[in-house]
């Protein structure tokens, strides 16, 4: 397997490709039933607004881009108010025709050392609730089901229920 590598994403040429990432895997999930992300559904500015509020990784193997996650220190549309002891994965993408297989898990696993190495106890996801297949991908990755969201609202403020996960992390 390749070795898959990973930095920060910046605002150059690194948005263009995130977007590309998150449209083929809306297509992906188009294609496969899955009713959730659609193509042209974030742009490069909601990558920059990301960068600027959080962080956007970008996962690497053989010299080319084969991923990326964002990740957020606080989460209040799911989440609602909560100390500072988690971190939050967002939109976990896999360039499904160059990813090596366990790309997905592995961009999982560094970003649970991201938050466990800015001193936070929790890693915390949602995913929506009317997608079991990735739930159970989530659930086999180590994470639980804490509970639910039934109102999140997302852009256009179209609301939707998600299902809560987390993982302790050690420390």
């Amino acid at each position: 397997m390749d070795e898959i590598t990973f930095r920060l994403a910046d605002d150059g040429d690194d948005l263009p490709g995130l977007v590309g990432l998150y449209d083929a895997a809306a297509r992906w999930m188009q294609a496969n039933g899955i009713d959730q992300w659609k193509p042209g559904g974030k742009d490069e500015e909601h990558f920059r607004v990301r960068r600027k509020e959080g962080e956007v990784w970008l996962a690497e193997a053989a010299g080319r881009r084969v991923g990326g996650f964002e990740l957020w220190w606080c989460d209040e549309p799911a989440w609602g108010p909560q100390p500072p002891v988690a971190g939050y994965v967002h939109r976990l993408m896999v360039d499904r025709e160059r990813a090596p297989a366990g790309t997905g898990r592995a961009m999982l696993a560094h970003a649970e050392r991201r938050i466990a190495g800015a001193g936070r106890a929790w890693a915390r996801l949602d995913c929506l609730a009317s997608n079991p297949r990735l739930r159970t991908y989530y659930e086999g990755a180590g994470y639980t089901v804490v509970g639910e969201q039934p109102f999140k609202e997302g852009n256009g403020g179209n609301r939707y229920a998600v299902a809560l996960l987390e993982k302790r992390l050690k420390a």
